[in-house]
């Protein structure tokens, strides 16, 4: 089994900064790229920011400048550093990994189950 458990979402004010950690754990092989999604009401579910396993990372357009991917290659974690959180950034945060199982696998998709994040303006 996988598992990617999420925490640190919560209230903010606009303007106000959190951070989000994911972990995954299990039998794990090796870990490709790691992803961080957000879904808010009503609207599909979009990309964050992601880290590949060469540390190349990506962000959106509307969080550049203000969200910061990293990765713990030793702890199988990743984290986003959000500031300068607006109210548009109020959503569901998920963390996502391409994970390998055994070296015999291919890759596949696992989801943690979701952070809220609130800013209020």
């Amino acid at each position: 089994q996988v598992q990617l458990v999420e925490s640190g979402g919560g209230l903010v004010q606009a303007g106000g900064s959190l951070r989000l950690a994911c972990t995954a754990s299990g039998s794990i092989f090796s870990i490709n790229a790691m992803n961080w999604y957000r879904q808010a009401p009503g609207k599909q579910r979009e990309l964050v920011a992601s880290v590949t396993s060469g540390d190349r990372k990506n962000y959106a357009d509307a969080v550049k400048g203000r969200f910061t991917i990293s990765r713990d290659y030793a702890k199988n974690t990743v984290d986003l550093q959000m500031n300068s959180l607006k109210p548009e950034d109020t959503a569901v945060y998920y963390c996502n990994a391409a994970i390998r199982r055994y070296w015999y696998q291919s890759d596949g998709d696992y989801w943690g189950q979701g952070t809220q994040v609130t800013v209020s303006s």
